[in-house]
Parts: C-alpha cells; structure tokens; sequence
C-alpha cells in the first residue's frame, strides 16, 4: 500500500501484514501502543501518526504476524481493570476468570486468609485485594502459591507494582502449605485431546502445565480433593474454575471424595457450567 500516514492507513497495512491474524488482536495490540481505549481506536481513524508510532507498529505487528500473542508483545494483559504483567511462561488472564474473582469477592469478610492456588501473573489476588480494599473488607491476609519460578517472579512484580502485601510460597498444589479460610484457583483443566482445537498462539506461547490437566482435564481436581481439608480452616471455601463439559465428572469426585462439604457449581455469562465452589461443614 501507498505511505502510512493515519491510524486507518495502519489499520489496512496491518491486515495485510498479518493477514492470518484475529483483526481483534490487531486492534487490541495497535490501541494499546496508541493509548486509545477500544472506542476511541474506531472513532479516531484519520489520526495522524508519528514516524516513531508507524515505526512501533510496525514491530509489533511483524512480531504478531509470527505467532506471539499480543499481550506478550506489550508485556501486559487486562484483568479486572487492572493492569497486568505477563511475559511467556505466565497464563495470560483470561476474562472468564473475571467471574469466578466476583463470585469468591461476594464471600470474603473480615480477617480471612485467602490462597491463589496457582497464581500465574498473580492476576486474581491483584482483583480480590484492589477490590475488597474498595469494598471496606479490611485486614485480610494474602497467599499466592505457584509451581514455577517464573510464574512467582511476574505475581511478586504485579504484587508490587499494585502495592499489595503478599506471602509467595512454591507448591505443588496444596502440599507444604497453610490452612485458609478461603482458596480460589483457576487452575489446568484442557483435556489433552483438546490440543488440536485449540488457538495455535496459545499452544506456541503459553505454559503447557498452566493449560492441561491430563487426559481428561481433572488431574488438578482429584489431587486436591485429597489435600483440601489439610488446608482448609473448619468452615472454609474453595473457588474453583473448570472446563465446561467436566461438570458431571467433578460432581461424582466431590459427591464422593467431600461428602461433607456443601458443593455448588455456577454457570458463566455464556450459560455453560464453568466454576464450582465449596463450604466445609465443619
């Protein structure tokens, strides 16, 4: 195409260069770097551009077109509304997430002590603190627990950067750590067969150990129904994110491994059954 000169001559010179991508990446990764928010990018077509902001673009886009995910170009996701460091080896947030993050926040109180169970770029503790604080639930004691370095190193950055006073511990699942009032997670669930379905820009880029739960995506489930109430203050809850068609599976283990605690499961904004929670009663 002739010269770039406006944000809609970037936009047409994008979808040529990386034809093969989502054009909602494409805009997500051109608006960040321009600082617009989604409804400015489509208001503000005959932006005029900077060579420096051409030149950027640019970059980005030859490196989008190669298969990394925009996120990781940017070196940030969003989650919650809050801004979230992420580089390769960390799961970027997702938006589903979001909703098992409101379900747990409408149960904290007061005083608990609270676990990211796989914590990841620490994106859920970040949500639960910067919203109870915004909520007047005080003095209330976080965890975020994960199995790789590199997973701990992004939370403690995004930890720090929102100010938020957290205990990092390295585990593999629950096993060497605290009692909690209150353990959320959104851990490994994609079946293994799955891989063929699935977006090639995950599969080149994010952590295959933060993705998969074995051959029938429930690995995670059956070792934690062993460990929970080793790790669970007497009425204490689990937040729980799950594939979709796993819902029958995971009512027979918790029926049959947690006879004692009181096990409810929530759909998403799509109506597909996606979260589990449950209460001790003890």
């Amino acid at each position: 195409m002739s010269k770039i000169v406006t944000l809609s001559d970037l936009r047409i010179w994008s979808s040529e260069a990386a034809p093969d991508e989502r054009p909602e990446d494409i805009a997500f990764l051109l608006a960040e770097r321009l600082g617009l928010s989604p409804s400015e990018f489509q208001l503000k077509q005959d932006l005029q551009l900077t060579t420096k902001q051409i030149a950027q673009a640019k970059k980005d886009i030859t490196k989008l077109a190669k298969g990394i995910s925009p996120q990781y170009i940017l070196g940030y996701s969003w989650f919650y509304g809050y801004k979230i460091m992420v580089q390769r080896g960390v799961l970027i947030p997702r938006f589903e997430t979001e909703e098992l993050v409101s379900w747990a926040l409408a149960h904290l109180a007061n005083e608990q002590t609270i676990l990211d169970l796989g914590t990841g770029s620490g994106c859920i503790t970040v949500a639960l603190a910067k919203q109870a604080e915004e909520k007047g639930i005080s003095n209330l004691n976080f965890y975020a627990s994960d199995i790789t370095d590199a997973a701990l190193r992004v939370s403690e950055e995004n930890f720090l950067l929102h100010d938020i006073d957290v205990t990092v511990r390295k585990a593999d699942i629950l096993i060497g750590l605290e009692k909690f009032d209150v353990i959320v997670s959104n851990p490994p669930y994609i079946k293994e067969t799955e891989k063929d379905v699935m977006d090639q820009n995950v599969l080149q880029n994010e952590p295959k150990e933060a993705l998969f739960g074995g051959k029938d995506g429930i690995v995670f489930y059956q070792k934690f129904v062993k460990q929970v109430r080793q790790h669970l203050n007497p009425g204490g809850r689990f937040f729980l994110e799950f594939g979709f068609s796993e819902k029958k599976q995971l009512k027979e283990l918790f029926a049959k491994e947690l006879p004692d605690f009181t096990i409810e499961f929530k759909n998403d904004l799509a109506n597909k059954p996606r979260m589990v929670s449950g209460k001790w009663n003890k």
